[in-house]
């Protein structure tokens, strides 16, 4: 696990490879003199105060750690660590997970590409990131019982007005409605928005999640309309799903979106999206 996210690193912050790098394929000599030239704080796991520490032992790139003492790494750090200089050698010690647990949390939070100052872009912006959080919501069969959502300026420019401030929004009943949480996200964002700002990012972040089918009912739930949204959702979801992101969405989430994040240089969805697949050409 360790050298497959090591490889991916490499696939994405060097051209040369083309979005593409298998460490397999490379002799013992050609990936130890790609690993001399990755800085140890690339691996996996390998924080800051650890990089330092590491340096302090004169393990400055990936290829030190590889070749370090084991043992000597575990007296001084954790047998985590031990773990990853193990991997690094090609012996694996961190299981793959085969199916994720349910979050705690979800957030859905973007920089915006040019800066935000009318409450009608904010609403557009938070009303997207809470349908996408409400997208996995419900894929891992949850609801949510708040949302908190927030906004910000730009702090890398202290030469303009500042400001920041969250809020959190609890449901009447946990739900995982796009509507519903949209809705209660838009009242809170009214009451934090202040004019005169040019806000950078905002974000929103459900929480109190709970398992749907734990989900007690009360002598005042009307079964009716959560039947029918749950319907809804169900219809959006698919038909997302088979057409593509965003085929139906709510109309407060917009149509342009002049806001929405600069993707000049996003890597290709290779893994999720078939269009993005490279094409080879074979002569016959």
């Amino acid at each position: 696990k360790t050298l497959a996210k090591l490889a991916n690193h490499v696939a994405k912050k060097r051209a040369e490879y083309a979005g593409v790098c298998n460490f397999a394929q490379f002799t013992q000599n050609e990936l130890n003199t790609l690993l001399a030239e990755l800085e140890v704080g690339e691996v996996w796991g390998v924080g800051r105060k650890i990089t330092l520490q590491l340096q302090a032992m004169r393990i400055n790139n990936v290829l030190d750690l590889k070749q370090a003492d084991p043992k000597r790494i575990r007296q001084r750090f954790s047998v985590v660590l031990e773990r990853t200089v193990a991997e690094l050698n090609g012996v694996s010690c961190i299981d793959l997970e085969e199916a994720s647990q349910p979050k705690q949390q979800i957030m859905s939070s973007r920089s915006f590409g040019t800066p935000i100052t009318c409450l009608a872009e904010l609403n557009e912006a938070v009303t997207t990131y809470v349908t996408r959080a409400a997208e996995k919501l419900r894929h891992q069969r949850s609801v949510a019982g708040s949302i908190c959502v927030f906004i910000q300026t730009n702090s890398f420019k202290p030469e303009e007005p500042q400001y920041q401030r969250s809020i959190v929004v609890p449901m009447v009943k946990p739900t995982d409605d796009t509507m519903l949480l949209a809705g209660a996200a838009l009242k809170g964002l009214a009451v934090i928005y202040r004019e005169g700002f040019r806000y950078k990012k905002a974000g929103i972040l459900l929480m109190g999640l709970e398992n749907k089918n734990d989900l007690q009912s009360t002598l005042f739930d009307d079964l009716l309309a959560e039947e029918k949204s749950a319907r809804l959702m169900r219809v959006m979801d698919a038909i997302n799903a088979r057409m593509g992101k965003d085929t139906v969405a709510s109309a407060a989430a917009g149509i342009r979106k002049c806001w929405k994040m600069r993707r000049e240089r996003k890597s290709p969805d290779y893994t999720t999206d078939w269009g993005e697949l490279p094409l080879v050409m074979a002569r016959i």
